[in-house]
């Protein structure tokens, strides 16, 4: 499917946020970028993207690659970023570390507020990037943070969408707790492994005054998706 620039009959726009895990390219990264690239998503909400130093050109490349702008500077967001399609205008890009214990992998989440291109009239949308931690005590911390962040401070008339892997079934605390604030909008179907999915680790919730359209599944190809990365991709269109 292709996300319809024209939007509804009422004159919304209609867009497409997309969040996907690229465990940091070490698969085929020419494949995942074919899979954005067949998920023609607005908005992409990336976990696992490379997060050392010197790795910001390889992030870039892919962004290329799937047809997409990045804002750069996500050195501090733990390999989460968000890139952009032509159909929004970013407002404001940003990314923020979580705390993690010593000798474990980084964690963070990423912050984009956009407008669709030509539509000044419409309040931005905030949306946001997140990847908690294995351990279910800092990701219940992470979610605090989160939320008093992005969630408690998009309120009025920046709606919010945020996407991302939770590292933890629904029944988790951290699930609940975002939960509590937003609703899930993404099919609650197995991501991950790839190969046999079944753990609901990837996710994408919004705030309640955002009309979800019901899901369009796509023909996503098997063998690309299986070269990507260890996670599948979740995506939902939205109407502004």
């Amino acid at each position: 499917m292709t996300v319809d620039p024209a939007g509804d009959h009422t004159g919304r726009t209609r867009l497409r946020v997309a969040g996907y895990n690229t465990r940091d390219f070490l698969d085929d990264r020419r494949a995942a970028s074919r899979v954005v690239r067949a998920i023609a998503p607005d908005v992409l909400c990336l976990q696992e993207v490379p997060r050392h130093p010197v790795s910001g050109w390889r992030v870039r490349r892919f962004a290329e690659e799937c047809g997409m702008s990045w804002p750069g500077g996500h050195r501090g967001g733990g390999g989460t970023t968000v890139f952009t399609g032509d159909r929004v205008s970013p407002v404001e890009a940003r990314h923020s570390r979580l705390t993690v214990a010593l000798f474990t992998r980084s964690r963070g989440y990423a912050v984009v507020r956009v407008r669709p291109t030509g539509r000044p009239d419409l309040a931005a949308l905030t949306v946001s990037s997140v990847h908690l931690s294995l351990n279910a005590g800092e990701r219940h911390v992470h979610t605090r943070t989160i939320i008093d962040d992005v969630v408690a401070t998009a309120g009025g008339p920046h709606r919010i969408v945020l996407a991302g892997d939770l590292n933890e079934h629904r029944s988790g605390s951290a699930s609940q707790l975002l939960e509590s604030r937003l609703c899930l909008v993404s099919p609650d179907a197995p991501t991950y492994p790839v190969r046999r999915p079944r753990a609901v680790l990837d996710v994408i919730l919004a705030s309640p005054d955002i009309e979800v359209l019901p899901h369009c599944p796509l023909d996503l190809d098997e063998e690309e998706l299986l070269r990507a990365s260890d996670h599948r991709p979740v995506w939902v269109d939205i109407l502004l």
